[in-house]
């Protein structure tokens, strides 16, 4: 592998970090990436109706109020943040 291929690998996957936020980055905590991972696959599973009709029939729930409980568990699906250290 040359210099430069090594240069251009490096400078696609920045441009992809930069382009999507779920790809990562050097800086992304392990929280971040968890609530990532949560988030998108929470949004997959409202904008696919099969999967969202299967888990309402899971839970014994209408597909809205599966889709309505889908889209409250995006806003902290993790949890709180954990506390950060001010250094």
């Amino acid at each position: 592998m040359q210099a430069s291929d090594r240069f251009n690998i490096n400078s696609q996957l920045e441009h992809l970090q930069a382009k999507y936020v779920g790809t990562g980055h050097a800086d992304l905590t392990r929280f971040e990436w968890a609530v990532n991972i949560q988030r998108d696959s929470y949004a997959s599973y409202i904008g696919h109706y099969p999967m969202l009709a299967y888990f309402a029939i899971a839970e014994n729930e209408s597909i809205g109020r599966e889709r309505y409980n889908f889209m409250q568990k995006m806003l902290l699906p993790c949890g709180l943040p954990p506390e950060r250290d001010e250094d």
